[in-house]
């Protein structure tokens, strides 16, 4: 998408989440940008990221949505409280809609906006397209942890 740090990139260059973590070998490497009051993200498939041959994994588009989501509303939570790091935010829940099979020949695009927000928690919707279509949609919550929780500072 292009050659600036994302998200992921700026703020945990360490994280080894299968979805977004850059440090995963393995993983799906997420890559979030601002994109004014969005965020965004364009990510290609390859043929083992397939359900059946040219149609895209369901439980990969699940884990697009969800990681993208997660670090819209971080980053969200960070320019709210005018911090200069955001906090490590994690899933409380999640909900997507497969509106129709999504080819696994092109990229898709994410685009991520908060839809509700207060001091520790943002909700997200969060759209999925391919060629131009939307073909699954996501709307999350995504909670900034406190010390004590298992992930509390993990980037």
């Amino acid at each position: 998408m292009t050659s600036e740090l994302s998200l992921q990139e700026r703020f945990a260059p360490h994280t080894i989440c299968f979805g977004c973590g850059p440090a995963n070998e393995k993983g799906l490497h997420v890559r979030s940008f601002e994109a004014g009051e969005a965020c965004v993200a364009e990510w290609t498939p390859a043929s083992h990221h397939e359900a059946f041959p040219g149609i895209l994994n369901g439980g990969i588009i699940g884990t697009l949505m969800d990681c993208h989501s997660n670090w819209t509303a971080a980053n969200h939570l960070m320019r709210a409280s005018a911090a200069d790091h955001p906090p490590t935010t994690v899933t409380a829940d999640f909900h997507v809609r497969l509106l129709k099979p999504t080819p696994s020949g092109s990229p898709v695009r994410l685009r991520a906006i908060v839809g509700e927000a207060s001091d520790d928690r943002a909700t997200i919707d969060t759209t999925l397209s391919s060629d131009g279509i939307v073909t699954a949609t996501c709307r999350g919550t995504f909670v900034a942890v406190k010390p004590g929780h298992p992930a509390f500072e993990r980037w």
